[in-house]
């Protein structure tokens, strides 16, 4: 199964957008929402096409668990999708997102 990037409405009156694996487990999301779907589609086809040239960065968060974020600019374009126990693994997931979020199918 190809990776994937759906932008979409959440549960509140707004729109994010979402990345998954292959395996269909969420990897990324906007970290942010948007005020319409329009919007929030140019944001993950924007993400898409520099994800291989953004700044990934990996931070510890309030529970002690790492998570990464990445950067174009000073703007943050996309959050990792769930927490992880090591700052590896959260490196790791990073470089896996930067390596095939350009390919996702969708917006």
């Amino acid at each position: 199964m190809a990776w994937r990037i759906s932008a979409g409405k959440t549960q509140g009156p707004e729109y994010s957008w979402w990345l998954y694996a292959g395996n269909g487990e969420q990897v990324a999301w906007a970290g942010e929402t948007f005020p319409s779907q329009h919007n929030a589609g140019r944001a993950a086809a924007a993400f898409k096409i520099g994800s291989a040239t953004a700044r990934y960065e990996v931070f510890a968060d309030a529970a002690g668990e790492y998570r990464w974020r990445a950067w174009r600019g000073s703007e943050k374009v996309a959050a990792s999708g769930e927490a992880f126990a090591s700052k590896y693994n959260a490196e790791r997931a990073a470089e896996t997102v930067r390596l095939n979020a350009w390919a996702a199918e969708g917006p």
